[in-house]
């Protein structure tokens, strides 16, 4: 009786849960203007404006530009930081981790809003540079997370006995610990660049005269003729998240069966 009641309650939660995503595609589609029951039709022009729109284009190349930029460079300090810990003591270790991954427990508004102070008390003038550094703070510490467990999974034994044969430590690094690690920095650099590309505070207020993909949602919902071409494109990217992060997935349960880890759980 009370599996029964368990399972009554999960799939409740769950229908709660995805109930806007199972809807949104379905407005996507509808031909009427209003968002709203029932619907008019089967249409795939709001699509087609969505190409269209030129201010949508920018604020996409913007985006993208942010999102790769901040996935290849906390993925790069991700490694560092993932490296360090697990292979090695120093003083502090604890307090310099806690602070690196503070970012994941801190209200994202007081994030933004403390970087917006500060990069303007320096005279750094707004832009994608800006939002850049903020969406590089918070992506770190996930990418921390992703690699730590792909280097606490590694072999030190493969390590030693590549000393033994003469390689250097740059050279057993690049050689020999990069590649078993590979799937786990495949897996990093897709979550950060998709925790990028739908960050929106940070973004809001950093990115000054240069609007996000986010961002351009956010002032499109000012005009009710432009919430079907939304729905559109938030349909397209949900469905590309939903891509990046099962192909993230893969990545990190790969990279934990070739090093011979024990999985431990994932994002899906």
């Amino acid at each position: 009786m009370k599996g029964g009641w368990f399972k009554v309650y999960a799939l409740a939660y769950l229908l709660f849960l995805y109930a806007p995503i199972i809807i949104l595609p379905m407005f996507a589609f509808n031909d009427a203007t209003v968002i709203a029951f029932p619907l008019s039709g089967f249409s795939t022009r709001w699509f087609d404006e969505m190409m269209q729109a030129p201010a949508l284009r920018i604020a996409l190349k913007n985006s993208l530009i942010i999102a790769v930029s901040a996935a290849v460079i906390s993925t790069t300090l991700g490694i560092f930081a993932a490296r360090a810990t697990t292979r090695y003591r120093f003083p502090a270790k604890a307090g310099i981790m806690g602070l690196i991954m503070l970012p994941l427990v801190l209200p994202e508004i007081i994030v933004a809003v403390s970087l917006l102070v500060v990069l303007l008390g320096l005279g750094v003038n707004l832009s994608i540079f800006t939002v850049i550094l903020g969406h590089v703070l918070i992506c770190t510490p996930f990418t921390i997370a992703i690699l730590s467990s792909a280097f606490q999974s590694l072999d030190q034994s493969l390590e030693e006995a590549a000393y033994d044969l003469g390689e250097s430590g740059p050279s057993t690094f690049r050689l020999i610990i990069l590649p078993l690690v590979m799937p786990g920095i495949i897996s990093s650099l897709l979550i950060s660049f998709t925790i990028s590309l739908d960050e929106f505070i940070i973004a809001f207020f950093l990115a000054g005269t240069e609007p996000t993909l986010p961002v351009y949602i956010f002032s499109q919902f000012r005009f009710p003729s432009s919430v079907p071409v939304i729905m559109a494109l938030g349909t397209v990217l949900v469905c590309l998240s939903i891509l990046l992060l099962t192909i993230a997935e893969y990545f990190r349960r790969r990279g934990i069966a070739k090093s011979g880890g024990k999985d431990t759980g994932g994002f899906l």
